[in-house]
């Protein structure tokens, strides 16, 4: 094990042992405030190949707190996951909260369906009901580098969220590709992979080829901190 790794775990234990076993004061959890403020602006992005991340993203999301979505480290995460879904190593059009190791219903994605088709944050998010006919179309996810799959999905859904600044519901019925995003980031929040809901699965060596020159400089490479004992 690493030193700089060894002495990350004994800090942590010392945390939560000053806390008596339980949650330190403030917003988020001692490990969620961790990854939240240690990462850099570009997120480690969580791998089905890697056993750690693996059963994080199979995990079930649970909603933010009114103190937690109006507390400087939302903001944060918001802003982090932006920039990471948005980067040129990863280039996506979602990104959920687990698959950068915090386990909250938050999703950061593209709407194609408004003008400019912007990247927005949405915090305690809920499909409410699924509309329309079943399309098919094909998928691909940066938790499962250098795959596709041809999935299954309703093509409008209405969506849940909280406003953050006011903390009132807010509710949207959208269509098209967007609500295609929507249901695969929403998915993520359950513990679903679209993997699960493919007709079929190949793989993707062009997309691979596209990542190669940021694999090579080290783009995708767990940080050493978040690295167990074993990595």
């Amino acid at each position: 094990m690493k030193a700089k790794h060894l002495f990350f775990i004994l800090l942590l234990y010392v945390l939560a042992s000053c806390g008596g076993g339980r949650k330190l004061s403030g917003p988020f959890e001692v490990w969620e405030r961790t990854v939240i403020t240690m990462s850099d602006s570009v997120m480690y992005v969580n791998v089905v190949s890697d056993m750690e991340d693996s059963l994080g993203l199979r995990a079930v999301s649970k909603d933010l707190t009114d103190e937690e979505l109006q507390s400087d480290l939302y903001a944060m995460l918001s802003r982090k996951m932006l920039c990471t879904v948005q980067s040129p190593q990863q280039g996506g059009v979602g990104l959920a909260a687990p698959q950068v190791g915090i386990l909250r219903r938050i999703v950061a994605l593209q709407r194609f369906d408004k003008e400019g088709e912007p990247f927005e944050v949405y915090p305690n998010l809920y499909i409410l009901e699924h509309l329309g006919d079943t399309v098919r179309g094909p998928e691909g996810c940066l938790s499962i580098p250098g795959k596709r799959g041809v999935v299954p999905r309703s093509e409008g859904v209405v969506v849940r969220w909280t406003d953050w600044q006011t903390l009132q519901p807010v509710t949207d019925t959208v269509h098209g590709f967007t609500a295609i995003i929507f249901q695969h980031e929403t998915d993520h929040l359950d513990g679903v992979l679209y993997t699960d809901r493919a007709e079929s699965v190949v793989d993707n060596p062009e997309w691979m080829e596209e990542r190669a020159p940021y694999a090579a400089e080290g783009a995708y490479d767990k940080p050493l901190w978040l690295r167990g004992p074993g990595y």
